[in-house]
């Protein structure tokens, strides 16, 4: 079997990159760094409770770690949800509550280095004056 990387550091380039001129956006990989701690299903519903370019930047993160990681061979649960609609988000929580023990354990540790990159992106990227602050 042949190493390789996932690309996970340019993924990350790119994702800081998409969101770097998006008012308050820029921020958010600090504090998705800090919630991967509480696990998959806090960090996918980030997306529900931010508005604008802070949301997609989140959803557009999980949408990256789910791709990631079907490179992998791991099927991360991915339900589209209509508007906030309650009971898919409940029937989307399920499935990430219920999601194999091990395969969890790979994908947060993942995901905390698809952040952690990010983070380091973050800091490279981020335009000068702190106006940026989120």
């Amino acid at each position: 079997m042949a190493w390789t990387t996932y690309k996970l550091d340019q993924y990350a380039h790119d994702l800081v990159l998409k969101y770097r001129d998006q008012k308050d956006a820029l921020n958010q990989a600090y504090k998705m760094r800090m919630t991967v701690a509480f696990g998959l299903e806090r960090f996918w519903g980030e997306q529900f409770r931010l508005e604008g370019a802070k949301a997609a930047y989140w959803k557009d993160t999980w949408a990256t770690l789910v791709k990631i990681m079907q490179q992998a061979g791991v099927r991360i649960p991915n339900d589209s949800i209509q508007n906030g609609n309650s009971q898919q988000i409940k029937a989307m929580t399920d499935k990430l509550w219920n999601f194999d023990p091990q395969q969890r354990k790979v994908a947060l540790a993942i995901l905390t280095q698809l952040c952690e990159n990010m983070v380091w992106w973050t800091q490279r990227y981020k335009p000068s004056g702190g106006e940026n602050n989120g």
